[in-house]
């Protein structure tokens, strides 16, 4: 089988499948900085901790080959085709807003390009940021977001401004054509339908830490 025909008859990839597939890139790209040439679904489900099975189906979906009798996959090609699969051999480009601590931080992290995301710019309402720099990363006011995503064709929105604040931005990400936004602020987002939302939601993840020391307490 070629591989236009695979990508013809591709399942979807389910939410639960995208969330394990940077966990697999991870794990292979380590295989592959130490030479390794094949893995099999059942190695990589007993080094992740995960079902062989369902490893068996979320590599199939996304897959040029079906793996090979007691060598399984060849891990650069895999790493090529879940790369394909999440567009991560594509960028795409973001814009940041709140240049604050948690915002200058995601603006000088350098490992996004591994996995397709390059935050072109930060907006921030605070005058002594404007035409500052992090990570050649430049800031500007936020009365320039519009023209810079229309004149750039930015859909990927970062939200990383106090909780009070996000609503306001959120309606101008979405009033600038960003159809997917990343949000750090601890507040719900209503957007329209066309919209994606992913929150990252620091308060559930404390309280799933704390109740998880308090049961072994």
């Amino acid at each position: 089988m070629n591989r236009a025909s695979k990508e013809v008859k591709e399942s979807p990839i389910s939410k639960q499948a995208i969330g394990r597939f940077p966990y697999y890139l991870k794990f292979l790209n380590e295989l592959n900085r130490d030479h390794h040439e094949h893995i099999s679904a059942a190695t990589i489900a007993a080094s992740l901790q995960l079902y062989e099975v369902q490893v068996r189906k979320d590599l199939a979906a996304v897959s040029r080959s079906a793996g090979k009798p007691r060598l399984g996959f060849p891990v650069a090609e895999l790493i090529d085709d879940i790369k394909r699969a999440l567009r991560y051999d594509n960028l795409d480009q973001a814009i940041l807003v709140g240049a604050g601590h948690l915002g200058t931080a995601l603006l000088s992290y350098k490992g996004f390009s591994d996995y397709g995301l390059e935050i072109i710019a930060a907006f921030d309402t605070k005058a002594s940021l404007h035409e500052t720099e992090v990570n050649g990363k430049k800031i500007f006011p936020l009365e320039n977001l519009n023209g810079l995503c229309r004149r750039l064709n930015v859909k990927i929105g970062i939200i990383t401004v106090p909780a009070d604040a996000a609503s306001g931005v959120c309606d101008l990400l979405v009033g600038s054509g960003i159809l997917a936004i990343w949000n750090f602020a601890q507040t719900h987002l209503s957007v329209p339908e066309n919209v994606l939302v992913q929150d990252e939601n620091m308060a559930a993840s404390l309280a799933l830490l704390s109740k998880h020391l308090a049961e072994k307490n």
